[in-house]
């Protein structure tokens, strides 16, 4: 909805953001002076996606069960180690390097397919994976030696992260920036439950089957989430589709039609559209790489891999600190990691809808007019101010709830203790990593999966290290100190965070105007 100013003299510029509203088809938002007259006044832009408010919801849904996938396949048999190491007859530290290779490979798939995602869809990309990590799934329920183990681990890990990467691009096809803080908050759902869910699961299975057990759990998920994508699950990639409105190829259509035919009507418009724009890159690993080097992406993506060290030192450490303080068994240890995923589920609402409240509130500061269904064009807009004016507090909280973590744990007070802080601790982590995944999406919009990809790198090569080094410095200092310290590399490392608030921007402007 535009507004026209009325003046004796020259017309005042007014400015016009459109967005997805909650109850229609979401779209983007676009940014124009309006000096013209009614009757010279453009036809507004096509919506953002054709698809309803319901069936919206469902793709990102799906998108986030399905990564679902990576996190929880880390960490599931965490309550089985001590299986697998006399099943296998090898030391638990040498069971506890499957899961440091694992993180390794899960920063290196993303690589290759994030951008062919982002060119040549993500429906057949999700298949692909899910198809590999079904296969590896079997193979890992059979084998019975720590050479296949780490192997077929490896494959494992591949599969998966892909598949994760992917699912988070879904929701940049679909959801409007101004909407999009609480869309994201529901897409990484699933990446922010896995390692929460993972050890309920693998505990449950392991106290009371085996460990195989866990690896033919993967197996069905992963076969029914290949039915459910067959089955109703829309191609989304605006490279292919636009907003939905240009049919795809026969062979990526979902069995059961989810776009309506009407809907096709503007077809003609979306295809002139995207053959004015810019055309597709050809796929390369090396693009991840250089997305991360543009100095903005580069510092969101350091904080990132950052927050993420601590988040795995945490929840790899959690295991061992349940069981040598308390005397907990691999069921009991599983059911502790509950908190946490209620933690980052309820981030959703607290953080979610902070983040989208603030994007309109910076826009009528800068005399912008919020409304429905249009995608902006943000160059003009300071997307960093709005997206990280939530993200610091939240940083800052995360870094009291960790010293809180550490110090209760560290003198084995009642399990409710740390149990209370690994709630809080989940809630606000999970908060800001959502909202920096978000700003990296909204500043490489047409390369969603791209920029994950880097993101997911860098934070897996880093969580790595995180992983293998936890426990002997949790060993050394204690976990009062661990927390502690984690704590003031977070606060430290904000620094970026500050960096970008202040001078991104102007960095980002520059690099249009390059481009």
């Amino acid at each position: 909805m535009s507004q026209e100013v009325k003046d004796k003299g020259p017309q005042e510029v007014v400015h016009t953001i459109e967005l997805g509203s909650l109850g229609g088809s979401s779209s983007s938002v676009s940014l124009q002076p309006l000096s013209q007259t009614p009757s010279e006044a453009p036809p507004p832009p096509p919506p953002h996606t054709v698809l309803t408010e319901r069936k919206k919801i469902m793709t990102i849904a799906i998108a986030a069960i399905v990564g679902f996938l990576a996190p929880v396949s880390a960490n599931i048999y965490y309550p089985a180690i001590d299986q697998l190491s006399d099943d296998l007859h090898v030391s638990v530290s040498k069971i506890n390097l499957t899961i440091t290779t694992y993180m390794i490979f899960q920063g290196v798939a993303p690589l290759v397919t994030g951008s062919i995602s982002d060119v040549y869809g993500r429906r057949p990309t999700m298949l692909v994976c899910l198809i590999t990590y079904l296969a590896v799934n079997i193979g890992l329920a059979l084998q019975d030696n720590y050479i296949a183990l780490i192997v077929l681990r490896t494959f494992q890990s591949c599969g998966s992260s892909a598949i994760s990467v992917v699912g988070m691009a879904v929701t940049a096809d679909v959801v409007t920036r101004a909407e999009r803080g609480k869309y994201m908050i529901y897409s990484s759902l699933g990446i922010t439950m896995g390692p929460a869910l993972g050890p309920i699961i693998g505990g449950v299975l392991a106290q009371f089957l085996d460990w195989q057990s866990i690896f033919w759990f993967l197996a069905i998920f992963a076969a029914a989430m290949i039915v459910l994508i067959l089955v109703c699950f829309p191609e989304t990639c605006r490279m292919v589709v636009g907003n939905g409105s240009i049919p795809a190829p026969r062979w990526n259509r979902p069995l059961i039609p989810i776009v309506e035919p009407s809907a096709y009507e503007g077809a003609e418009a979306a295809k002139k559209e995207l053959e004015d724009g810019p055309k597709p890159r050809r796929p390369s690993p090396i693009d991840s790489i250089k997305i991360a080097l543009e100095k903005e992406t580069g510092a969101i993506i350091a904080f990132c891999s950052i927050l993420y060290c601590g988040y795995f030192a945490v929840l790899s450490s959690l295991s061992s600190e349940l069981g040598e303080k308390y005397n907990y068994n691999s069921l009991q240890i599983g059911l502790c990691y509950i908190p946490y995923g209620i933690g980052s589920l309820t981030s959703r609402w607290t953080v979610g809808r902070f983040v989208d409240w603030n994007f309109r509130r910076v826009g009528r500061q800068h005399g912008l007019e919020v409304a429905n269904n249009r995608q902006m064009d943000l160059l003009e807009f300071p997307l960093e101010k709005a997206r990280l004016q939530i993200t610091l507090p939240m940083v800052y909280l995360s870094c009291i709830c960790i010293i809180g973590y550490g110090w209760v744990m560290n003198y084995r007070t009642h399990v409710a203790g740390p149990l209370v802080m690994l709630f809080f601790t989940a809630h606000t982590i999970s908060g800001a990593t959502s909202i920096l995944v978000t700003l990296l999406i909204d500043c490489h919009v047409k390369r969603a999966a791209t920029v994950t990809a880097s993101n997911t790198m860098f934070r897996c090569f880093l969580g790595a290290g995180a992983v293998a080094a936890a426990v002997p410095i949790i060993d050394a200092i204690g976990m009062g100190w661990m927390g502690t310290l984690i704590a003031v590399l977070w606060a430290v490392g904000s620094i970026l965070l500050w960096g970008v608030l202040l001078w991104g921007h102007d960095y980002r402007k520059k690099l249009a105007g390059r481009v």
